[in-house]
């Protein structure tokens, strides 16, 4: 041991300064106060060497023997040498370890040093910088309100720093410290600077997240800034491009929502630019952001719905859809742009390309074009859309041909179909191509039929029978509609005899050879259905095609506006003080002394405590749910584990308990994981005292969303028996619903997802549950998931049930589940739960909970 002293003193003495500077270093990890105690001497005396790498890691050194439990007997002077030491440093990393190491021993002697430099601490350099604003947090929460203006004027001078970390921490400080409006505006500030400023998309995600943060608590702040982030919209990724328009929405109102509809528009028109990437996505993007502009803000819709009308026939088939979605809306929301609305859609009808998009604008013609005028130029353009008939002819070979073609278009397109089928509102699938927009553009390019303006007749030639029926519809409500607005009974025949014409047209197509597919019957029955209330008008007849489908439409608009509406209301839920609780009056309060900044924080803190935001009231009885058991009672040694999931770790609180008369050595706990799970920390090794306890805590990353088991041993020996006793623990299983929660999406986007996602998990129902919506209610509260299909679509009594369900989980996964349910004859239910995702374990995970829970009951 001497000889070992001996050395280490030699090497403090050497003249080789990165010897000295690797042996203060070596220092910092010693723990016996024997072998640290007559080196001091020498470790005091380089915290005045003349280079700075010895003094930096003397400092450190200093502070790690101080620390110890014998620390303050080894050096007693430490602090007072280390403030000594940081007055005449220069080195910025020296002076960061002295302000460290009195911010760790000698809070007050740091708090003096930083308070007698306030007006140079913007001067300092960033390392130090950093460490200050550690230590104003630090004082600020452990002292309370009294002198907490003095600290923020640090902070808020340190936010003009040249460096990008110190001013996101000091920002980060500011909104946590105060909540005075000047100080939050002034966060909210240097986020955006710092979110134009860097490039990298990480940062960018990041500080998305803290405005959404401060979004939350401070929203009528955020709503001044919104135009400054949605210049982040500039970025080329499309995660940034979705976080800021998610936020820019949140953050609308009646003063700023004309300013971000023309930005958006600017947007839209910049995306038809080639160079743009990802041009189609980011359009869609945009077009569904201005859509929910124009919901909360009707008044905004005339400024955009004649822009994005244009985008109809955007190769982009989502993109073209949500238009077309937005108009449909828009159209009945506000009477007033009726008719230049109808009027542009006639004009731009030829150019629309995806049969989905097609079905929706013509049902806007076929239910808004009211007066005489826009009926004729609805007929007319479908009529021209069709082209001339008979669809197809017979040659005297025998081959069938398009009439309008001198050679026979490529149908093979048809014969594409999707691997998985596509599912239709109710949950069932279809026989329809989940590749629809595929077998639309294959023969169109190549024949080049689309660039024309008969487009419903490609369509229709591609084996597109929805669409067909989707037109016979449409000309049979049209024709109906001219009976009442036409007073001439010649041209209404007229009409009636060419729409006739078309009808039969299609059936005669449909029933040909000309395809490889003949016509379904559901299309079939439709398309007879219209030739028959043509032939025979009646009243009943004429109430269902004008009124009743409007009035579903708008039935269903009403809806979807309740529910939004409760879900509004449910939000805006806050918590308040009890009875009895202390409420500070800013009135009776004296103002001697205090900035405006101060000011506004001690009203900001009488708010919060009066709406009861200081109290979280913490649930001891969900806390010892989480407690599990791990060893038995009459074990010698006993466990039990606390289990905390945060979002992405899982930290294990296990409490080791001692139980026999004997002293336990290198008592070791030794944890195993199956799945998605990473242990962090190495076991220790401990020594337990007779009857006493140990906390071991453990730390273990999740990386995606599926059941995990953790497994373990607890190992130790006795001074009696040489040989490893062995303790072995229960399983802690990890439960999926910690890391799903509740969330909504559009029925497109739930049925491309559903169309994508290649894991699906079909799950039997095994229930003694009895009523369809009992079970359905069961599995959402089982699974922690919302039922994405409305409540008036499961009204009713008809012994069949079909509903979506989505949940999205912590890492940004979705979970997708349709239930698919019937009632028998003995009342028993059966059927079919399907769950898919984008990655196996989800799939797997959620169905094996499905599983477990769906029979009911107590299980």
């Amino acid at each position: 041991m001497i000889l070992i002293c001996q050395n280490l003193r030699n090497n403090l003495q050497s003249p080789n300064e990165y010897v000295r500077g690797a042996t203060l270093r070596f220092l910092c990890r010693l723990t016996e106060p024997e072998l640290l105690e007559p080196l001091v001497p020498s470790v005091l005396a380089n915290l005045e060497h003349r280079h700075q790498f010895v003094r930096r890691h003397a400092i450190s050194a200093v502070s790690a023997i101080y620390k110890l439990p014998q620390g303050d007997q080894l050096i007693p002077d430490a602090p007072e040498l280390v403030e000594r030491a940081l007055a005449t440093e220069q080195d910025a990393a020296a002076r960061r370890n002295a302000f460290c190491m009195l911010l760790a021993s000698a809070q007050d002697r740091a708090v003096a040093y930083l308070l007698s430099n306030a007006d140079r601490v913007a001067e300092w350099p960033d390392l130090l910088q950093m460490a200050a604003v550690d230590l104003i947090c630090k004082v600020c929460r452990a002292k309370g309100r009294a002198d907490k203006g003095r600290y923020i004027k640090i902070i808020i001078s340190l936010l003009s720093a040249p460096s990008s970390a110190v001013v996101y921490e000091c920002a980060g400080a500011l909104v946590s410290l105060s909540s005075a409006p000047t100080a939050v505006r002034a966060a909210a500030n240097t986020y955006c600077q710092l979110l134009s400023s860097q490039s990298d998309n990480n940062v960018k995600l990041i500080i998305l997240d803290r405005l959404h943060e401060l979004r939350a608590s401070h929203r009528e702040v955020m709503v001044d800034v919104v135009m400054d982030v949605l210049r982040a919209l500039g970025s080329p990724n499309v995660d940034v491009r979705k976080k800021v328009l998610d936020l820019v929405l949140d953050l609308l109102t009646p003063r700023n929502v004309e300013e971000v509809v023309l930005y958006l528009k600017k947007e839209v028109v910049k995306t038809q630019a080639a160079e743009v990437e990802k041009g189609s996505e980011y359009r869609q993007m945009l077009v569904q952001a201005i859509h929910s502009c124009a919901k909360k803000y009707p008044e905004v819709a005339a400024s955009v719905v004649h822009l994005l009308m244009d985008f109809l026939g955007d190769p982009n088939v989502a993109s073209a859809y949500d238009v077309a979605l937005f108009v449909r809306e828009i159209i009945e929301t506000s009477p007033k742009l009726r008719a230049s609305i109808i009027q542009r859609l006639i004009d731009t009808f030829y150019q629309i390309r995806a049969s989905r998009v097609c079905i929706c604008a013509l049902w806007i013609l076929g239910e808004y074009s009211l007066s005489l005028s826009e009926v004729e130029s609805a007929i007319s353009t479908i009529k021209q859309c069709v082209g001339d008939l008979p669809l197809f002819t017979v040659s005297e070979e025998g081959e069938a041909t398009d009439s309008s073609k001198p050679s026979q278009p490529v149908v093979n397109s048809v014969t594409v179909s999707s691997r998985r089928p596509a599912v239709l509102a109710d949950g069932t699938y279809a026989t329809q191509s989940a590749a629809t927009e595929t077998a639309i553009s294959a023969p169109a390019a190549a024949l080049g039929s689309l660039a024309s303006s008969q487009n419903l007749r490609s369509l229709i030639l591609s084996g597109d029978f929805f669409l067909a029926a989707a037109v016979a519809g449409d000309l049979t409500k049209l024709v109906v509609r001219l009976e009442e607005v036409q007073s001439s009974k010649v041209e209404v025949n007229k009409a009636r005899t060419g729409a006739l014409l078309i009808l039969v047209s299609i059936l005669q197509l449909g029933q040909s050879s000309y395809l490889p597919q003949p016509i379904d019957n559901d299309s079939h029955d439709r398309i007879v259905l219209c030739v028959r209330s043509l032939c025979n008008p009646c009243d009943d007849v004429r109430k269902i095609w004008l009124q009743s489908c409007r009035q579903s439409f708008v039935n269903m608009l009403a809806e979807k506006q309740f529910r939004e509406t409760e879900e509004m209301k449910a939000k805006a839920q806050i918590s308040h003080a009890q009875p009895d609780d202390l409420i500070d009056f800013y009135h009776l309060k004296s103002r001697k002394g205090m900035s405006q900044l101060e000011l506004e924080d001690a009203v900001q803190d009488d708010l919060k405590a009066a709406t009861g935001q200081f109290t979280k009231d913490a649930d001891d009885t969900n806390k010892l749910n989480r407690i599990l058991q791990l060893t038995g009672f009459s074990d010698p040694v006993y466990a039990e584990a606390f289990v905390t999931v945060h979002h992405y770790d899982i930290v294990l609180d296990v409490t080791v308990i001692n139980r026999t008369k004997e002293t336990l050595q290198n008592l070791c706990l030794e944890l195993a994981t199956m799945g998605d799970l990473k242990l962090v920390d190495r076991p220790q090794n401990y020594t337990l005292a007779p009857e006493s306890s140990k906390q071991i805590r453990a730390n273990i990353k999740v990386s995606s969303t599926e059941t995990g088991v953790i497994f373990g041993n607890i190992v130790y020996e006795t001074s009696n028996v040489m040989e490893r006793s062995v303790v072995v623990l229960n399983d802690i299983h990890i439960d999926i619903m910690d890391y799903i929660s509740p969330a909504t999406c559009g029925e497109v986007a739930f049925r491309n997802m559903w169309a994508e996602f290649e894991w699906e998990n079909k799950v039997a129902v095994n229930t003694v549950i009895q009523d369809e919506k009992e079970f359905l209610n069961h599995i959402i509260k089982s699974t922690n998931m919302k039922c994405l299909t409305p409540p008036s679509a499961l009204d009713g009594e008809c012994g069949f049930l079909a509903a979506n369900l989505y949940a999205k989980s912590v890492f940004g996964e979705d979970a997708l589940v349709n239930i698919s349910i019937e009632k028998q004859a003995d009342g028993k239910l059966s059927g079919y739960i399907r769950i898919r995702s984008k990655t196996q374990g989800i799939a797997l995970s959620l169905g094996d909970k499905i599983t477990l829970k769906q029979k009911g009951g107590s299980s």
